[in-house]
């Protein structure tokens, strides 16, 4: 017979980031438990709120099942002596095992006789197991604990109170001085404590005492809520799904609610008013059906529905207060010139080693001239780029990025139209943060995306250049997210600028102002490998094989954009059966030209007919591959080695390469030393499994 079973761990408030990560641990952890035990089970649910987290297993065994083993133990060599008596080594096996000598029997393994024994394993009851479950809530990590009154147990929060039920048992355990009951508590304000008659009926008692502790219901009673008050006030709210769960997080009955502020702080941006309501008070904005933004609010209250009047007003006062602030640094903000709040950079470290937030623009701007100079800008979109640059940090002296520092750049923008900056140049100054977060939205204009690169690749070369190096899965300045933002944009705007000139670029910056430094050849070094470990993840994403990256990688990252063409190219060509005999025809030539040590190629030693054929087919096909790949068209550079293939296949039946002549060895191996720099330059062909798809 079966039972469910019930663990509830409670606690005082959890902070809401905790609770998601938490609740996962808890199931897997579970599941995990339950499975390490040998303890049948069905089904595993988790809840959660701010006070306590639970789960909870149906269909649990009473007892484990009996298990009948064999057990192998030394050969019968030497199990037996020479008399045919039982050894030292088999009598302390079966003992070992619970057995006697008698038990043993025999059995071939791959030709020799082993000693064996059968052991019976009875199945230990589930209730005394169970109490060992204490393990699995002491084993959930979070990033932050606390310890409480005299005890040692460091946990996110002081526990107060535990529950632990087989069925209608109790299963007796501790931690600290808290011991298991069947008893659990209601909504602080609204509900009561509850005695938990079976394991089966939690969730249900729990909603008698306004809790809802299935965090999906809960996230759901809430978002139906808003719906109706959209549908009944004709609005449109701004429903953010991460502000959404973390509402369903702070709060165990929720109430959805709205308020009203004063339309005279519409005047203020709205990206400065959505983040007062959203960040400071946990509010959803509200725009009209055409997508104008309304002076009203929608919050979440936890408890019921009574007295809402009360709760808006209160909310109300809490929000002008809020909102009179952001009203009064915007007004501020707006006093005094661009090139004021310039010279305050000079005052603001940016990091000890690389000096101020000047030092840094200074250096942005030089790259962005650089990169301008590349990509042939006209003069005013130079002129543009490096005013943008020139500017670009500007809004981090401002009162409203010091309050709301998400803002950055986004202030940056709307106070450079203020202050009659080139739209160009304010969009600039937006963008040139983006991506602010994975998969984020990438710059879209050209000096944007100049801007961004400039200011990304500086932070990352500035970084590694002092040993600040991202290591497992600690990177407290973000240096991989904003080298992939790097190469997320150079693919978005299809530069042909390789990533190596980039970053030789920002780092030659770095050597010429004296700035502290590894030994060069180090920092070039974890550069290199930094960004194509980069590269090699944004291939991964893309469902690109190991193998293929690791050969479309072999010269670094190049122009990422061709790159991942590249990589596509070869993931097709793998699936094609036509391509074996090419692709064959280039690896013999990169194997032999391992041998080549940059020998000389010269005609007049050429034997037969083959070995002209191929030289003279790589004479057409070399000056053409190169073009291709200059401009960035793989296929047509693939296209160009394939014609090779023939004449390749030709030169091998016909021709020893490794010939007794030296002069003659060597000019062939010059030859596909040759052809092999051309295939090396387009990828690794070799260190791709070509033959797992044939």
């Amino acid at each position: 017979m079966s039972k469910t079973v019930l663990f509830e761990l409670g606690v005082e408030e959890l902070p809401a980031r905790f609770i998601d990560d938490a609740l996962q641990q808890l199931e897997l952890k579970t599941e995990t438990w339950f499975r390490e035990q040998r303890i049948p089970y069905g089904e595993v649910r988790g809840f959660a709120t701010p006070r306590r987290l639970a789960v909870q297993i149906s269909d649990v065994a009473e007892k484990q099942p009996d298990i009948e083993e064999e057990a192998k133990g030394p050969a019968k060599k030497i199990a037996l002596d020479e008399n045919g008596e039982w050894t030292k080594a088999a009598v302390g096996f079966s003992k070992g095992q619970g057995k006697d000598v008698e038990d043993i029997y025999f059995k071939e393994v791959k030709g020799t006789e082993y000693v064996h024994v059968t052991k019976f394993i009875q199945g230990e009851a589930t209730k005394e197991l169970l109490q060992d479950f204490r393990s699995v809530f002491l084993s959930i990590t979070f990033s932050k604990n606390m310890r409480w009154g005299n005890y040692e147990l460091r946990y996110a929060r002081p526990i107060r109170w535990m529950v632990a039920l087989f069925g209608e048992e109790i299963i007796p355990f501790a931690i600290e001085n808290v011991t298991t009951d069947r008893i659990t508590y209601g909504h602080r304000f609204l509900g009561d404590k509850a005695s938990l008659r079976s394991a089966e009926i939690y969730e249900e008692v729990l909603n008698d005492e306004y809790v809802i502790s299935n965090v999906t219901k809960r996230k759901n009673a809430i978002r139906e809520q808003l719906l109706k008050l959209e549908e009944d006030k004709g609005w449109k709210l701004i429903i953010d799904e991460e502000l959404l769960m973390e509402v369903t997080h702070l709060v165990e009955y929720p109430t959805v609610f709205f308020g009203a502020y004063n339309e005279e702080f519409l005047e203020i941006p709205e990206e400065a008013l959505i983040t007062s309501m959203k960040e400071h008070q946990r509010y959803f904005p509200v725009r009209s059906q055409e997508g104008t933004l309304l002076p009203y609010f929608v919050g979440v209250r936890n408890g019921d529905d009574k007295h809402l009047d009360t709760v808006s007003r209160g909310n109300e006062k809490v929000l002008k207060a809020r909102l009179k602030d952001a009203q009064f640094f915007y007004e501020e903000d707006q006093k005094g010139t661009i090139d004021q709040k310039l010279e305050k950079l000079s005052r603001m470290v940016y990091q000890v080693e690389l000096g101020t937030l000047a030092d840094k623009v200074k250096r942005i701007r030089a790259i962005t001239g650089k990169i301008s100079e590349w990509l042939n800008l006209n003069d005013l979109e130079k002129q543009q780029a490096e005013r943008a640059a020139e500017i670009c940090k500007f809004d981090l002296v401002t009162q409203m990025v010091d309050e709301f520092t998400e803002l950055q750049g986004v202030m940056g923008e709307k106070y450079a139209r203020l202050f009659g900056e080139e739209e160009a140049v304010a969009r600039a100054i937006n963008e040139h943060y983006m991506p602010r977060q994975a998969n984020g939205a990438l710059p879209s204009s050209t000096i944007g995306s100049i801007v961004s690169i400039a200011d990304k690749l500086d932070t990352i070369v500035g970084s590694i250049s002092i040993g600040i190096i991202p290591t497992g899965s600690q990177d407290p300045y973000g240096l991989r997210r904003q080298a992939l933002g790097v190469l997320q944009t150079l693919r978005s705007q299809q530069w042909n600028i390789p990533v190596e000139k980039l970053i030789d670029l920002v780092h030659q910056f770095y050597r010429e102002l004296n700035l502290p430094t590894r030994t060069e050849e180090e920092v070039h070094q974890d550069l290199h490998e930094f960004f194509k470990l980069r590269a090699a993840y944004l291939l991964r994403e893309k469902g690109i094989d190991p193998d293929i990256v690791e050969a479309t990688l072999t010269n670094g990252v190049q122009n990422f954009a061709a790159t991942i063409e590249k990589a596509k190219l070869l993931v097709d060509k793998r699936q094609d059966p036509t391509f074996k005999y090419v692709h064959e025809a280039l690896g013999r030539v990169l194997n032999l030209a391992k041998k080549a040590d940059a020998m000389e190629l010269k005609p007049k030693y050429f034997e037969n007919d083959s070995e002209v054929r191929l030289y003279e087919a790589f004479k057409l096909v070399h000056p053409e591959y190169v073009q291709a790949m200059q401009e960035d068209r793989p296929a047509q550079a693939l296209e160009k080695l394939s014609e090779l293939a023939s004449p390749i296949h030709d030169f091998f039946d016909r021709t020893m390469v490794m010939a007794e002549d030296e002069k003659i060895r060597n000019n062939r191996l010059g030859l596909l030393s040759q052809i092999a720099a051309d295939i090396k330059e387009f990828a690794d062909l070799n260190a791709i499994e070509w033959k797992q798809q044939f």
